[in-house]
C-alpha cells in the first residue's frame, strides 16, 4: 500500500523541490500540497469526518509555514489527528529544537536543505509509525477528528456593558437550533457566567492549563454539562489562579474545544490577558460589546487600537455589537462604526435592564423571557453571525494569528 505524504509549505520554491523529491521516493504517494495552517487542519479534518483511513500516513511541515507557528501547528495536528505521523523541515537542527519538536509531538526533522536519503529514511519511519497506530485504535472512536467548530469571542470595551449576557444568549441560540456548543469564560480573574446560571462547580479551565494533551476524556471532565445541553468550562473560583492559564495554554484549550463542538462562544470579559489574546487571534468572529455612551465607546475605540498595534486583531476584523440602544441616544450605531473603524452588527440590543434584572439576581439568565425584547435581539444577533443552525448568515475566519499573543507577552515583559 502506497504511503500518502501531505506537504503543508508556504514557499512555492520550497514547494517544487518537496514534491519532486517525495515524487521519487518508492511507494510514496504525495498529495496537493496544502499552503497554510488553516488549509492543512481543514483538509486533515475533512479527511478524519470521512474514516481515520482516508488521512494521509506522513504530513511534512515546513518551519515557514503560517500564520499559526510550525511547533504550534503540529502540536495540534498531535492532539487532533493521532494517527497522522508529523515531520519537521527546518534549518535548525539543533538538539534545543529537536527536543521541542518531540515535544510537540513531531515524529522526525529533515534539515535543509533537503536530501534524498534523509528524506527517504524519515518518511519510511514515520509511515510505520503511523501504520502500527491505526492498527492500534481499530475500532476507538474517542479521537479528536471532527470538522473544527465556529469559535466566537465577546469582550466587553469596558466593565458592566453587557459581554457575559451577550455571550450566555448566542451560546444558548447556538445550542437551541441544534448545534453542540460549548461556552468558556476566559475572564480570568472576574468571570460571572457560573453566577449568571446558577452553577456550583468544582473544576475550571486553570484544571488544564498544565496538562499537555487534552484528550476528549481529560476535556470532558473539566467541562460542567448544564441543564440547558451548554456545556461550560468556567473561570476558576480564585481568581488568582487564573494567571496558570498561558497564552499556549489558552490556544491549547480552545483547539480542544473547537475539535470537539460545532461553536465555541468565549467570553473574554473586559480587561485583555496574553491568554485571552491568544484567543481573540484565534477567533473566527471577534465581537467588542458597548455600550452607546461616551465612556464605553471611548473603551471601544481604545481596545480596538490596543488589539492592533498588539497585532491581536484589526480593526476591520472586528465586530462592534451595540447593547442598551435607544433611538433617543446621540450615540448611534453609525457614529460608533466611525469613531472605531471597525463593522457594527446590524442588530442592535435595546435598553430594557428591566426585563433582565430579575433574572440576572436570580443566577438564570437563561430563563429570559423568549417573548422579550432583549432575548429576541440576541438570538437574532446570533443568526446574523451564522450560528444558528439553518442560518444564512456566515462568519468568517480570521483565526491563527498567532504573532500577537507573542508581541503582547513581549510587550507585557518589558513593562516590567
Amino acid at each position: 500500500m502506497p504511503t500518502r505524504i501531505l506537504p503543508a509549505v508556504g514557499d512555492a520554491d520550497a514547494v517544487r523541490s518537496l514534491t519532486t523529491l517525495l515524487s521519487q521516493l518508492p511507494d510514496a504517494e504525495p498529495v496537493v500540497p496544502v499552503t497554510d495552517s488553516t488549509q492543512l487542519i481543514d483538509t486533515l479534518a475533512r479527511l478524519a469526518s470521512e474514516s481515520i483511513d482516508e488521512l494521509p500516513e506522513v504530513v511534512v511541515v515546513h518551519e515557514r509555514i503560517g500564520p499559526v507557528p510550525a511547533l504550534e501547528l503540529i502540536r495540534e495536528v498531535a492532539l487532533r489527528f493521532p494517527a497522522v505521523g508529523v515531520i519537521l523541515v527546518t534549518s535548525d537542527v539543533s538538539p534545543g529544537l529537536f527536543q521541542a519538536a518531540m515535544d510537540y509531538g513531531a515524529r522526525g526533522l529533515i534539515s535543509l536543505p533537503l536530501g534524498y536519503e534523509e528524506l527517504a529514511t524519515r518518511v519510511h519511519a514515520v509511515a510505520q509509525w503511523s501504520v502500527g497506530v491505526r492498527r492500534h485504535l481499530g475500532a476507538v472512536t474517542d479521537v479528536f477528528t471532527g470538522v473544527g467548530g465556529t469559535v466566537v469571542t465577546v469582550s466587553g470595551a469596558k466593565g458592566g456593558v453587557g459581554a457575559t449576557t451577550t455571550a450566555i444568549q448566542l451560546a444558548l441560540a447556538a445550542q437551541a437550533s441544534g448545534r453542540t456548543t460549548a461556552l468558556l469564560d476566559m475572564d480570568l480573574q472576574t468571570g460571572d457566567v457560573a453566577s449568571y446560571l446558577d452553577v456550583q462547580f468544582r473544576r475550571s479551565v486553570a484544571d488544564l492549563a498544565t496538562i499537555t494533551d487534552i484528550s476528549p476524556r481529560v476535556l470532558a471532565d473539566a467541562v460542567f454539562p448544564h441543564d440547558t445541553g451548554l456545556a461550560l468550562l468556567l473561570a476558576p473560583g480564585e481568581g488568582e489562579r487564573g494567571e496558570e492559564v498561558t497564552e499556549r495554554a489558552a490556544r491549547q484549550i480552545v483547539s480542544a474545544l473547537r475539535s470537539r463542538y460545532e461553536v465555541v462562544v468565549v467570553d473574554c470579559g473586559a480587561q485583555l490577558s496574553g491568554a485571552g489574546a491568544a484567543v481573540v487571534e484565534m477567533a473566527d468572529t471577534a465581537l467588542l460589546v458597548t455600550t452607546p455612551d461616551v465612556v464605553a465607546v471611548r473603551g471601544a475605540k481604545r481596545a480596538v487600537r490596543m488589539w492592533d498595534r498588539l497585532q491581536v486583531r484589526k480593526a476591520e476584523e472586528t465586530t462592534v455589537v451595540v447593547n442598551r440602544h435607544s433611538r433617543a441616544t446621540e450615540i448611534q450605531p453609525a457614529l460608533i462604526q466611525k469613531i472605531t473603524g471597525t463593522s457594527v452588527a446590524a442588530t442592535v440590543i435595546p435598553a430594557n435592564f428591566k426585563e433582565l434584572q430579575g433574572a440576572v439576581d436570580a443566577g438564570r439568565v437563561h430563563e429570559l423571557d423568549a417573548k422579550g425584547t432583549v432575548k429576541q435581539a440576541l438570538w437574532t444577533l446570533a443568526g446574523e453571525l451564522g450560528l444558528v443552525k439553518g442560518s444564512e448568515a456566515n462568519s468568517h475566519r480570521n483565526g491563527g494569528r498567532e504573532r500577537g499573543a507573542l508581541a503582547f507577552r513581549r510587550r507585557r515583559e518589558l513593562g516590567r
